[in-house]
């Protein structure tokens, strides 16, 4: 695999972003040696927060929901996927499949961290990725915070909306980063908000991962991945640890998995699930510090 790595001098002066670099090397399941990076905040004994992002973000995604997290006595803990933010970018798209990211994202949180009694905070890829953790290695989880995500297996089609947008990226000869993180929003994001989404990408040789993601998705019954998540939402739908759906009212891609999710898992029944008002597919950026005030009530309760 080739592996590119973002110059350090790429996150210089981030805005609201002043969180310690950490840093975990993996061993693929093909000999090879990655690094992913992350951050944490909060007391090292607290309950641990896993909270994943999705594509085309990175850990900086969730800058205001970490504040609340750790100020709350949890441990929040929010890695970089490989190929985004400071993890280590294989150049290839060949390279992304989705076991892979599954894969990357399990060997981190148990080999590395040795995570215990986890909660998940998954959203868009992140979910999709860590419902798959939480189904594979149900022992390590105490609870789930789904948000603006879920599990597709390509029995029912996507929307229309998610299609043009696998089709921009596709044909797109210049990923344009912070111009889609924009998309996603219902805030006006500053220019140097938009910057430090682009800022792990110095040029079209990093984008491997964000062009390849959506190519991931299962769309049809026999996508690598359907029969894998197909066992992974059995053993999610009876599986008894508090589930809690916490999606945006303003992402139409998403919103009828928010809908499946809180009927189907069993986990979700006897909860109330609030909505995250004005704000889009990232609602960790139109609303972080709510969506933090949802996780720690959830944690703590």
């Amino acid at each position: 695999m080739r592996l590119l790595r973002t110059p350090d001098d790429r996150f210089s002066d981030l805005p609201d972003f002043d969180f310690e670099p950490r840093y975990a090397e993996l061993v693929d399941l093909h000999g090879g040696v990655i690094r992913v990076g992350y951050v944490e905040a909060g007391p090292e004994d607290g309950p641990p927060v896993l909270l994943l992002h999705g594509e085309p973000t990175w850990s900086y995604l969730y800058r205001k929901v970490i504040p609340v997290l750790a100020a709350a006595g949890l441990r929040a803990i929010a890695p970089d996927l490989v190929g985004f933010g400071r993890s280590d970018k294989p150049g290839d798209m060949v390279d992304h499949t989705y076991q892979r990211h599954v894969e990357w994202m399990r060997a981190f949180a148990f080999d590395v961290l040795d995570l215990t009694e986890v909660t998940l905070v998954g959203q868009d890829w992140g979910g999709l990725i860590g419902l798959r953790l939480v189904a594979e290695n149900p022992d390590r989880f105490s609870r789930v915070v789904a948000a603006n995500t879920g599990l597709p297996t390509g029995d029912t089609d996507m929307p229309e909306s998610w299609h043009r947008f696998r089709e921009t990226v596709g044909n797109a000869q210049v990923l344009d980063v912070g111009r889609f993180v924009q998309a996603g929003c219902q805030s006006k994001l500053p220019p140097e908000v938009r910057a430090a989404y682009d800022a792990p990408f110095p040029n079209e040789m990093y984008k491997a991962a964000p062009r390849a993601m959506p190519s991931l998705v299962p769309t049809t019954p026999d996508d690598p991945a359907s029969a894998a998540n197909r066992a992974a939402l059995k053993v999610l739908t009876e599986l008894d640890k508090p589930f809690l759906v916490s999606f945006s009212d303003g992402d139409p891609i998403t919103a009828p998995w928010g809908l499946e999710l809180r009927g189907a898992m069993r986990g979700a029944r006897e909860l109330e699930h609030p909505t995250i008002t004005g704000a889009g597919h990232f609602l960790q950026e139109d609303a972080g510090g709510r969506l933090g005030e949802v996780i720690a009530r959830f944690v703590k309760s």
